[in-house]
């Protein structure tokens, strides 16, 4: 494939016109130092490109893509770590507006008990431009407890609780005029216009349009499941390698992540009571480096489960299923679904008292950071299965429906545990093939699929 004209492109993956299969090497870059860049520097066949060399595979920042991605030429085979608008999904405000606009439509074409499935987000403003409809909400219920959340920043910064007007009077002062700096600047989103459609400008040449810094109020969830006292979210990571047609794998490993300090909301200004960020709680007088605030995602449903029974456990772990498809459903029009990209999601899930999942965030740079050993084999495995699906090597057939800890749980449709094209007619016996926080036995899963791969391929040689 030759290189654009235009001399303001970069190409990359040209250098040796190979056919994907027929590549020697993989080259591979990125500038996450941590556990990825184990993971990549000990993969069979990869090789680290450094500096301005040309790549097959580049895990990115979100920066590097906001400023490059439209100026790249890539050829078939490259691959990348975002899609370029991952933001629709990413950043709170827009994630809410895609989901409420999502859930109107579903009200609209299939009646108000489908969109109701779309009831798992908190109320949900965006501040400034939303500050006299959160007023009237906030005159409605008085006295209850709502969080502030900067759009764009993560780790928990700049987050705080409160109950009174008077708080959030003071964070608008304190924000009017305030412009944000080169490094918290986040992406602007492609106006959209009265149909719903994006203008075709380039959310760089709009970037400055934001003039302050953007926050979401939401109610805040004052009933989570407590478990010792202590509050805790969870963090589940969901791969996207297509939009159009949507095709999502769900990771059975996840963990759990917990406060420090007892649950009271007597105290809504202490950020170890009620930010589970490991961010915030590692600077806790209380943290303990090696034990760290986590548990596996497999410890929390079978405590669940001894607590609660299996069905609970089970019906909890569908409505969970349901906000990873919706939520990926909800940007589905509006995401750039290039064939170049793939995304590995963190979604943070909150659970109350009668075991609702209730969707916070999703992030598009989960951390890969491990916090402990435990930590690093999940995220060790987690990568490398990444890396299985996304499938540089081309050994896959594009027909297997899980691969390592992943299990493809929507492709164009739902998928099915059973074997064969499920009738979805009734849906009385259909089970969707997921199976988080179930058994891992990731390494016996691929030494079978790769087995099975290398004969399929000599029997047809």
């Amino acid at each position: 494939m030759s290189r654009p004209k235009n001399q303001n492109y970069k190409g990359h993956g040209l250098s040796k016109g190979k056919e994907r299969e027929q590549r020697a090497s993989i080259r591979f870059k990125t500038t996450l130092m941590n556990t990825l860049m184990d993971v990549l520097r000990h993969r069979p066949g990869w090789v680290e490109v450094k500096d301005e060399g040309e790549w097959d595979f580049y895990w990115c920042d979100v920066s590097w893509l906001r400023e490059n991605f439209d100026h790249t030429y890539m050829d078939e085979h490259v691959r990348i770590s975002h899609f370029r608008n991952h933001y629709e999904l990413t950043r709170k405000n827009y994630m809410v507006k895609n989901l409420k606009r999502f859930r109107k439509q579903l009200e609209r074409e299939a009646g108000k008990l489908e969109a109701a499935k779309c009831d798992f987000f908190p109320k949900t403003f965006e501040m400034p431009c939303e500050y006299h409809l959160f007023v009237e909400e906030f005159r409605k219920n008085p006295g209850i407890t709502w969080i502030m959340k900067p759009v764009a920043r993560s780790q928990g910064k700049g987050i705080f609780l409160f109950r009174r007007l008077k708080d959030i009077m003071d964070w608008r002062k304190g924000t009017a005029g305030k412009k944000l700096t080169g490094l918290e600047a986040p992406p602007a989103r492609n106006a959209v216009n009265p149909s719903g459609s994006h203008d075709s400008r380039s959310s760089d040449d709009q970037k400055d349009e934001i003039p302050v810094e953007n926050y979401v109020a939401q109610r805040y969830i004052e009933n989570p499941y407590l478990i010792g006292g202590r509050k805790f979210d969870l963090r589940v990571y969901v791969l996207v390698m297509s939009y159009i047609p949507l095709r999502a794998w769900l990771y059975r490993d996840g963990f759990a992540r917990f406060s420090n300090t007892r649950f009271t909301l007597s105290s809504i200004d202490d950020q170890y009571v009620h930010l589970t960020n490991v961010a915030v709680q590692k600077t806790s007088p209380d943290y303990h480096p090696k034990k760290g605030c986590k548990w596996m995602l497999q410890r929390f449903r079978q405590y669940l489960a001894s607590k609660h029974g299996p069905e609970a456990v089970e019906a909890l772990f569908s409505d969970m299923d349901n906000i990873f498809v919706r939520s990926l459903q909800s940007v589905q029009k509006v995401i750039i679904s290039d064939k170049h990209c793939f995304e590995l999601y963190g979604y943070d899930i909150l659970i109350d008292q009668n075991l609702k999942p209730w969707l916070l965030e999703v992030n598009a740079s989960p951390s890969l950071t491990a916090s402990s050993q435990e930590d690093y084999e999940l995220k060790t495995c987690l990568l490398e299965d990444t890396l299985h699906v996304v499938d540089m090597e081309a050994r896959l057939t594009g027909r297997e429906k899980r691969v390592g800890g992943f299990d493809l749980m929507w492709n164009d449709g739902p998928v099915s545990r059973e074997e064969g094209t499920p009738d979805l007619s009734g849906m009385g016996n259909f089970v969707t093939n997921t199976h988080l926080g179930c058994v891992n036995d990731r390494s016996n899963q691929l030494k079978q699929l790769f087995r099975s791969l290398q004969s399929q391929k000599k029997a047809s040689s």
